[in-house]
């Protein structure tokens, strides 16, 4: 019976091989690829069955062929039932083909080809998207700025919307606060840069062929020196894939492992199965790679300071926001932004989810304070009172307010004493008890520039009335003032303000309206830093949260070296450098270094750069020309989709499509890893099959499909792909998650989308650290702290020795107790590049912050021609070309003869950048104010000078650490001079 059945299967899959190609012309194309006999059989040969492709057509006949080009062996009857029906059980597929039960044999393209023509059949014979009326088809994506409709029609995008709910889709909450019941609107509203999809698709500076550099001969001269001088020509796939296949087995064995490695930018185009996390770590793994380290460049205060006060290492040191929203519209009276603006960075990826709940707050009377040194568009667009401040200054300011508290006993004494330990010596340094000097708000004006009868005036309406603090970009912790040189110093302050007010208790936390929705946080769905196919274990969240939802084979880096990001250029230029891990699994992680080159492994000689520029995102970037052009560097392959930042120092280019040219899965705002839950910053969980919408413009690819070729080259393709095209893998990350229970694979392929119903009233989670304020086992949906790291009864306390806020941190006594950058008790130290910089201030008197813009997400939208570059508020066109924006104020303009939207140079001992200069009543005096997300970077020669015209302003931001003992960066700590400019 069992072998009946196994010749049956057999026998209708070229049955089902030819139906799936007469009703898919794609399938059909694929299936026309190669001419070649496939066989399928037991181990023993005692059953079989083989297939004969030939000009698209398929015949088959049962046996055993005695010479196929591709076999699919499998060891037993009972094998075969288990794999050969219909929509298999995936962790029996997997378990069979780790414990070699089944086995494929024949060259890897041909193997992957043949199993990717197996696994999808049953999808080929699905409806993908919604036929339209107007003779459209209605596809999804997902972009860094939320999910988009797209529209097409004869394989051209006709338009991209923002995606409305309909009736069908999940419920939306409703929360009653002060008389009022509130709900939120049925649609996603986007940020700018996700409305730019269309034109960024056909940019007409997309790479659409295989490129190799003119001076460069794998075989011969590679002229190192010439990378970004030197121009490029054309070449076909097969050359470069060959280039880079015998490239990575060169270097392998002529160096062995570590000589490779993967620089990688902040972010990439969104997908499980697409991102870096993901198939990028899959190919790393398969090929073996010196590791990037990377910094935690969005918290970089909060991971190297605050989490020492309080634990929380597994969110990287920021703040949990659950339950906030109903709490601070039930409670909060006063909010506090602090260096916080998230009208403009939509708190990472949400769009404008939450400008619609702040609004809220404002019609019931919540008041505002904003604290920055730039009057930002959220304060623009909710009033209330703006307080300039000088860069680098904040945790002054703080100390200042919390000296007021002291002074006139306007702090929460019952929880101090309860919920902390050390606060005696904290209140002793306020008063200047320990060194002399009272930190008092007039003592904070020189320093701020804040009058000290403002700081006096804020320091008690924040004590009498319950107040959120919102710092940085989500309100929770990460961005803005904790990437300066005393970023971790303000960022400690504002756990320390936190713990004065009695954090926790109704009306008192940390937030913005950002995150902390009542949507369902059970209803299962990886995130993209979850793993997606890696299969690593160590450097995502995939062994916590998705490697035992979503069978798939385990894939390991056996080279143990790294690289700290930052120092990624000294490490070539000098052949050494030495950094602090960040890995939010203990405090202590950091305070281990390691060091490059590692013994035993090949320093670094070839670069395989992915994603968009990293220029704008490594500080002093200017370092990089240097990097790429030193001889040790013997090759390096750049796989981009766009000609920008680091293309033109490659020396072979291999073009990749964006995501609207290729098949992935994600949900919208779901980071997972470090970011648990961060979809609570939504106002619906919206997961989203993201469309191939239209084939691949030009010869470009995706990059699933490069890693593909060149792993066939070095027969890993099927150990790479397990048999999957990039639709099998959304199909399997779907049936891994709780989507089956709620819709089905059929109608979730044609609709594109599901939104996840809010959660039932009575089952929304409790509030952020309300647990802790009343002294009970914490309750909240997190599983951090590790059991292990409860100081005394589990689930009791923070992740501190003491399981209470410290003033004066246990893991800093113990670990770094002598350092002069981070002491332990949390003193104001001026910024090593800033005010108090001496003759270098004098020379170069303004300060310069370098946030994120508010019409690009990093590099994805920027930089494209795309309509991003027609908004004023993004670049500024003079002269036919598009310059970057440089914001400063009248009267500093007027000092230097700068009229508004007049070309200047803004510049130091590190470099220059031309800009345009937007004048504006917007920022406080001797600050001025760009963005760290220019994908140009366009160095120039112009009357001897070198200059940067593409508005690449991390050129001029210092490489050194915010302190000693850390790898980490300070951006906002930079001085540099303005001055008018003409070429």
């Amino acid at each position: 019976m069992k072998r009946q059945i196994i010749k049956t299967v057999l026998f209708g899959l070229s049955v089902l091989l030819r139906i799936a190609a007469k009703k898919n012309p794609g399938y059909r194309k694929m299936l026309a690829q190669h001419d070649c006999v496939c066989q399928i059989k037991l181990q023993d040969d005692s059953l079989g069955r083989y297939y004969v492709f030939a000009k698209g057509r398929i015949t088959s006949k049962a046996g055993i062929h005695p010479r196929p080009h591709v076999t699919l062996r499998i060891k037993d009857e009972e094998t075969a039932l288990a794999l050969l029906k219909p929509n298999p059980d995936m962790a029996t597929v997997v378990h069979c083909a780790k414990s070699f039960k089944m086995l494929t044999i024949g060259p890897s393209h041909l193997v992957v080809w043949f199993s990717q023509l197996l696994n999808g059949m049953m999808n080929a014979t699905m409806q993908k998207g919604t036929k339209m009326p107007d003779g459209t088809t209605r596809f999804t994506s997902l972009t860094n700025g939320g999910p988009l409709f797209v529209y097409v029609k004869d394989d051209k995008i006709i338009r991209t919307t923002p995606i409305d709910f309909d009736g069908t889709d999940g419920a939306s909450w409703t929360i009653k606060a002060r008389g009022h019941e509130f709900t939120p609107w049925r649609k996603g509203t986007v940020a700018p840069h996700a409305l730019a999809a269309k034109s960024v698709v056909y940019s007409d500076k997309r790479l659409l062929y295989p490129m190799k550099r003119v001076d460069f001969d794998p075989n011969g001269a590679r002229n190192p020196q010439n990378r970004g001088i030197s121009g490029y020509q054309r070449i076909s796939w097969d050359e470069a894939l060959d280039i880079v296949a015998k490239e990575i087995n060169r270097q392998k064995r002529v160096h062995g492992p570590g000589s490779i490695t993967f620089p990688l930018s902040s972010h990439h185009q969104w997908g499980n199965v697409g991102y870096y996390l993901s198939a990028l770590l899959r190919f790393g793994n398969l090929i073996g790679f010196t590791r990037l380290a990377a910094n935690p460049d969005s918290w970089e205060g909060w991971y190297w300071g605050a989490m020492h006060h309080y634990g929380n290492s597994m969110r990287v040191g920021v703040s949990g926001n659950y339950g906030t929203v109903e709490d601070c519209l039930k409670e909060c009276e006063l909010m506090v932004f602090w260096s916080s603006d998230p009208e403009s960075t939509n708190g990472a990826y949400m769009g404008f989810e939450a400008t619609q709940r702040r609004l809220w707050a404002k019609q019931l009377g919540i008041e505002f304070v904003h604290i920055d040194p730039h009057y930002n568009p959220t304060a623009q667009l909710l009033g209330g009172r703006w307080i300039p401040i000088k860069p680098t200054t904040d945790a002054a300011l703080a100390q200042g307010i919390m000296h007021v508290w002291v002074a006139e006993g306007l702090y929460d004494k019952e929880y101090v004493a309860t919920r902390c330990t050390g606060f005696e010596e904290w209140r002793d340094h306020l008063l200047g008890l320990d060194d002399g000097v009272p930190k008092t708000p007039e003592w904070q004006e020189a320093e701020t520039g804040v009058p000290a009868k403002v700081v006096r005036a804020l320091a008690r309406q924040w004590a009498t009335k319950k107040t959120y603090l919102a710092p940085g970009t989500g309100g929770s912790g990460y961005g803005g003032a904790c990437r300066g040189a005393t970023g971790a110093q303000w960022a400690r302050a504002c756990v320390l303000m936190m713990a004065m007010q009695g954090w926790g208790k109704p009306g008192v936390n940390m937030g913005n309206l950002q995150a902390g929705t009542p949507v369902d946080l059970q209803f299962y769905f990886p995130g993209y830093a979850d793993g997606g196919i890696s299969g690593e274990l160590q450097w995502n969240a995939n062994a916590v949260n998705n490697y035992q939802r979503m069978p798939h084979v385990l894939t390991m880096n056996p080279c143990r070296q790294m690289v700290p990001r930052q120092q990624f250029p000294e490490a070539i230029l000098n052949g050494e450098a030495s950094g602090y891990l960040w890995d939010g699994t203990a405090t202590e992680v950091q305070f281990a270094p390691f060091q490059y080159p590692m013994p035993g492994y090949s320093p670094i000689h070839m670069i395989y750069k992915y994603g968009g520029s990293a220029f704008s995102t490594l500080t002093n970037s200017r370092r990089m020309e240097a990097t790429y052009r030193h001889e040790s560097i013997e090759f390096v392959v750049n796989q981009s989709i766009f000609h920008e930042g680091e293309t033109q120092f490659a020396d072979i280019i291999l073009p990749a499509c964006t995501y609207l040219e290729r098949d992935d899965i994600g949900e919208w705002g779901n980071a997972g890893g470090y970011l648990p839950h961060g979809y609570n910053g939504l106002n619906h969980r919206v997961i989203v099959l993201q469309h191939k919408c239209i084939e691949p413009l030009g010869e470009s690819k995706s990059d699933y499909r490069i890693f593909t070729e060149i792993l066939d080259r070095l027969g890993l393709g099927a150990v790479f792909t397990e048999g999957c095209a990039e639709l099998d893998w959304c199909k399997r990350v779907f049936d891994g998650s709780d989507l089956p229970s709620r819709i089905s694979w059929k109608q979730f392929l044609k609709k594109g989308y599901f939104v996840v119903p809010a959660e039932q009233e009575a089952l929304r989670d409790p509030v952020n650290m309300r647990w802790f304020a009343e002294g009970r086992p914490k309750d909240l949906p997190e599983a951090m702290p590790l059991p292990s790291q409860y100081a005394e009864q589990f689930p009791f306390g923070l992740q501190t020795p003491s399981g209470k806020i410290e003033f004066l941190p246990e893991t800093l006594k113990r670990s770094d107790p002598n350092n002069p950058d981070r002491p332990v008790l949390n003193r104001y130290i001026p910024a090593w590049e800033g005010p108090h910089s001496g003759e270098l201030a004098r020379k170069y008197p303004l300060q310069m912050i370098s946030t994120h813009s508010r019409y690009s997400f990093h590099t994805n939208s920027d930089g494209k021609n795309g309509f991003v570059n027609d908004i004023e508020d993004h670049r500024a066109l003079i002269n036919g070309h598009y310059y970057w924006l440089l914001r400063m104020s009248p009267e500093d303009a007027m000092k230097r003869n700068i009229g508004h939207r007049e070309l200047v140079k803004v510049f130091n001992d590190r470099g220059a950048v031309i800009c345009a200069a937007d004048v504006a009543g917007t920022m406080v005096n001797g600050v001025v104010k760009s963005f760290e997300s220019s994908a140009e970077y366009e160095p120039a020669i112009i009357n001897g000078e070198q200059v940067e015209l593409g508005g690449c302003v991390n050129v001029l931001t210092p490489d050194r650490p915010q302190m000693k003992g850390t790898s980490s960066m300070s951006p906002n700590s930079c001085l540099v001079e303005v001055v008018k400019w003409a070429a």
